[in-house]
């Protein structure tokens, strides 16, 4: 029996070799692993004694032989196949130990191109394909946390058909990610954010206690070519994150990175509940609490600067789930892990968040550009011009407001929210449920946001009858005039953006 070995990833592979070689497997190697083996003792020899060929092109060749692909694809119980390889004198190969060049690693580390492209493994892929694709009689082992099972497969002699066919689902599954970075690479050099075809390529990060509900199981993948605001997240302490914690999460993160002041976003089930900016991150969190105190239980805060003292004693009363920060004070984490089963998160602010938004639905997946503001475009279509104050709280709201479920209605005021309401039907339902909810507070004053235009002019005097000073919405109804007689007869200011921000 023969076993060919060729890794990056070197992790425990001589133990494996010796072991292998108690079971009666001849060890065929190449370069860089064959020196490890030989070292550690193993009897191996090298490609070039099996194909009778020497590497070459620095490496680039080297298993790309008949001799190789010949002795790993013939299928034993085909008479014809056996008497080809035998005429070719070509031996069989019965088990492939092979990972990958670091591809992306070689990408994260930021290399230039020609080197990334000489990781670009070639020799590594092919072998373990043809393995693969000839389980029944050839073992493909890809992953070196199957070393010690294999080993003791073979003690047992139950390295057999059905566990060569999951070793070989471990294979394509490799290859299939490993290609799909490649692609993805190559796509982002071609400016290609759409291509004819396209594989997004996952690494399991971890399985979940369950998903939304507990009778659903779930798992976390990790996008390895992309760096959005929860690579590098740390957890300092608490219970693990829920399938709903990291769904919430992501709402939150964004939320709070879009801007450059103190700012704190609260979040529940998936939609921003309250959001303030301050002159420090205490003032902050103290305006997005008074902007809902009771939505806020429960829930996930997130700000884009450190936690303090101060902050971390105002929220120590509150039941959260998740705060997230890009840092955490001495003082503040002392009095954090007061809460046992409080999630404590670093963030890194400084990535960006993800270029393209993914939706998996039923047999098809919708991808877009992630949803930006635009400013340049900003109309002021009513007699009443807004003042700077209000003209900094309606782009405040249009802010929080694209991160809240359509139909998405915002109400602020001195850059902190003052009612949020979203997920309806109906546009004036929405208004009517931001003020329903909200019997105590006082709008007089406050500048609105709303993610789409109005149909009809009803928002507007609603508004007016609560005293909304200024309002900003996309524009383009055909009863837009409507809307703008309103404001005019009310002395409400109306700012069109032309962009519409539906989230669904």
């Amino acid at each position: 029996m023969k076993a060919l070995i060729s890794v990056t990833d070197k992790t425990g592979i001589a133990d494996f070799a010796l072991g292998l070689e108690k079971f009666g497997y001849e060890i065929v190697s190449t370069g860089g692993t064959l020196k490890v083996l030989l070292d550690a003792g193993v009897k191996a020899i090298s490609i070039d004694e099996l194909t009778g060929f020497p590497e070459m092109l620095d490496g680039r060749v080297k298993t790309l032989h008949p001799k190789v692909h010949g002795g790993i694809l013939h299928i034993r119980a085909n008479e014809t196949h056996v008497a080809t390889v035998k005429e070719h004198g070509i031996d069989p190969i019965d088990m492939v130990v092979v990972n990958l060049y670091d591809f992306e690693g070689t990408l994260k580390s930021g290399k230039p191109h020609d080197e990334i492209v000489e990781n670009i493994d070639i020799g590594g892929p092919s072998m373990i394909r043809s393995a693969a694709k000839n389980y029944k009689d050839v073992a493909v082992v890809t992953d070196p946390k199957d070393y010690a099972e294999i080993l003791e497969r073979l003690s047992n002699k139950t390295l057999d058909e059905a566990y060569k066919r999951k070793l070989a689902y471990k294979a394509f599954s490799l290859t299939g990610y490993y290609d799909a970075m490649i692609g993805r690479y190559f796509a982002g050099l071609e400016n290609e954010t759409f291509p004819e075809r396209t594989a997004i390529g996952l690494l399991k990060e971890s399985s979940l206690r369950y998903g939304e509900n507990p009778h659903q199981n779930a798992a976390v993948y990790e996008d390895a070519m992309t760096t959005s605001l929860m690579t590098g997240m740390t957890q300092l302490h608490g219970k693990e994150l829920s399938f709903n914690n990291l769904n919430d999460l992501n709402t939150a993160l964004e939320l709070a990175s879009e801007f450059e002041e103190p700012a704190v976003a609260v979040i529940k089930h998936a939609t921003p509940c309250a959001a303030a900016i301050g002159s420090t991150i205490y003032e902050a969190f103290v305006r997005a609490y008074e902007a809902d105190k009771m939505s806020i239980f429960g829930g996930i805060v997130a700000m884009n600067k450190e936690m303090d003292a101060e902050t971390a004693t105002a929220m120590d009363e509150i039941f959260l789930e998740i705060v997230a920060a890009p840092s955490y004070s001495e003082q503040a984490l002392e009095i954090l892990k007061k809460k046992k089963n409080l999630r404590i998160l670093v963030i890194n602010f400084n990535n960006k968040k993800s270029a393209l938004d993914v939706k998996f639905t039923s047999g098809k997946v919708l991808i877009q550009e992630t949803d930006n503001l635009n400013y340049e475009k900003l109309e002021t279509v009513t007699t009443t011009a807004p003042t700077k104050a209000q003209l900094d709280d309606m782009k405040f709201a249009m802010i929080v407001c694209k991160h809240v479920k359509s139909n998405a209605i915002v109400m602020a005021k001195d850059g902190a929210t003052v009612a949020i309401s979203g997920g309806q039907t109906s546009r004036i339902w929405a208004l009517q449920n931001a003020i329903r909810n909200n019997p105590d507070k006082d709008f007089t004053g406050c500048s609105l946001a709303s993610d789409a235009f109005f149909p009809f002019d009803d928002c507007v005097t609603l508004s007016a009858e609560h005293g909304i000073a200024a309002i900003m919405q996309p524009g383009g109804a055909g009863r837009d005039q409507d809307s703008i007689d309103a404001c005019n007869k009310s002395g409400i200011a109306m700012v069109f953006t032309g962009t519409r921000h539906f989230k669904h």
